[in-house]
């Protein structure tokens, strides 16, 4: 198997590290642009992972130091965070936890078992739906976002595994059978991005309580929170593994007609035809990312790699470029997508095609850097 454009991806990931720190990360553009100093957030922890993916496959140690010393910026020797709340409660930001436990592993730090602790006091007082699901964010009460499923339950089953004796392992099974029930679209098996408990919400459909559409990037979370917590789960708990990866067999073949032939997916994903409806490169990283993960770790067939290549070859060829400077850049990226807020988003086909499509921003390099450790894995893998 041959890798399309290897030196160019690895030359830009260089451009990345070398243009960055954890005070001024040039990929996360929702901060660029906002003009505050930097804080603990999800964009960043997904960078984290990608580099820290790196740092396991080369063992190249530039790797290493730079996830530490990007953590460290923010975990004191305590096990405080700076700029995190707890009682923010906000699902995002357990995201970035997920970093601490290699860490942990790596260097028997204490302060990472302590930081760890911290967020995990966040799940343990974390507002819930009647059905039990975590409340997206404190400020979103009753809501369910297919995106949390990815920013919470892989640290919360990580921790309980190793941790916990395993204790909130059903909690976390029953809030993705949750998601299945109440947000899967049984004619097209895709999911909608957002479900209203309450159904109070001017997006959500009063008899179901779902938004109107299916988002790409939401999709590509949610897919990649199977695989993720499936592995982090105690193989003992044999039904639920199993379910979690059947779960995302299904939602692999519901995307198989969606596949455009650059191998890309749109941004509304069952849209193609849809004006101004474009290919989008996160979503469509993160599918690609979550399917090649789970061939290489037995939780799907092998017949399902050709779509997961496919899907980052189509990245590279449409997205990847050079600026006049001869520097690298990453283009198709939605930079962010949401319900409800001050903006008033309302789901609809005209809100997620008016969002800005960015360059170089975290929400689209991380996932096709993951899914750029994946091929570099099967590459290793098919030559030996």
């Amino acid at each position: 198997m041959v890798i399309k454009a290897k030196k160019e991806i690895q030359d830009y990931i260089n451009y990345l590290l070398d243009n960055s720190s954890a005070e001024k990360p040039m990929w996360n553009k929702e901060m660029v642009l906002s003009g505050k100093p930097n804080k603990w957030n999800y964009i960043d922890g997904c960078m984290i992972t990608a580099i820290l993916s790196l740092y396991e496959i080369t063992g190249q140690k530039v790797y290493f130091d730079f996830a530490k010393d990007f953590v460290d910026y923010f975990v004191n020797q305590d096990g405080s965070i700076n700029t995190y709340s707890v009682e923010e409660y906000n699902i995002d930001n357990i995201n970035a936890a997920r970093n601490l436990f290699p860490l942990y592993e790596m260097t028997k730090d204490e302060k990472y078992k302590k930081a760890m602790d911290l967020v995990k006091s966040q799940i343990n007082g974390m507002p819930r739906t009647r059905e039990g699901n975590f409340w997206h964010k404190k400020i979103y009460p009753n809501q369910v976002w297919l995106d949390g499923l990815y920013m919470a339950q892989p640290f919360y089953m990580k921790y309980e595994t190793k941790f916990n004796n395993m204790i909130g392992c059903q909690d976390i099974f029953s809030q993705f059978k949750n998601v299945r029930k109440y947000m899967r679209d049984l004619d097209t098996g895709l999911y909608y991005h957002g479900y209203d408990s309450s159904r109070q919400m001017y997006w959500a459909n009063p008899e179901t309580g779902c938004s109107p559409n299916f988002w790409l990037r939401a999709i590509g979370w949610y897919a990649l929170a199977l695989v993720d917590t499936a592995e982090a789960i105690d193989e003992s708990l044999y039904y639920e593994y199993r379910y979690l990866q059947t779960t995302l067999e299904e939602l692999v073949k519901s995307l198989i007609p969606y596949q455009d032939k650059s191998g890309m997916f749109y941004q509304l994903v069952n849209l193609p035809d849809e004006e101004n409806n474009y290919l989008e490169t996160s979503g469509t990283a993160l599918i690609s990312y979550a399917i090649l993960k789970a061939v290489r770790l037995g939780y799907i067939s092998e017949v399902y790699a050709e779509m997961g290549e496919r899907a980052f070859n189509g990245i590279i060829d449409k997205y990847l470029s050079k600026n006049e400077d001869g520097s690298l850049k990453l283009g198709g990226i939605c930079l962010v997508a949401g319900l409800g807020g001050k903006d008033h988003r309302d789901g609809s086909i005209r809100y997620y095609l008016s969002e800005p499509v960015v360059e170089n921003e975290a929400k689209g390099v991380a996932p096709l850097l993951l899914s750029y450790t994946e091929m570099l894995r099967r590459e290793g893998e098919l030559e030996a």
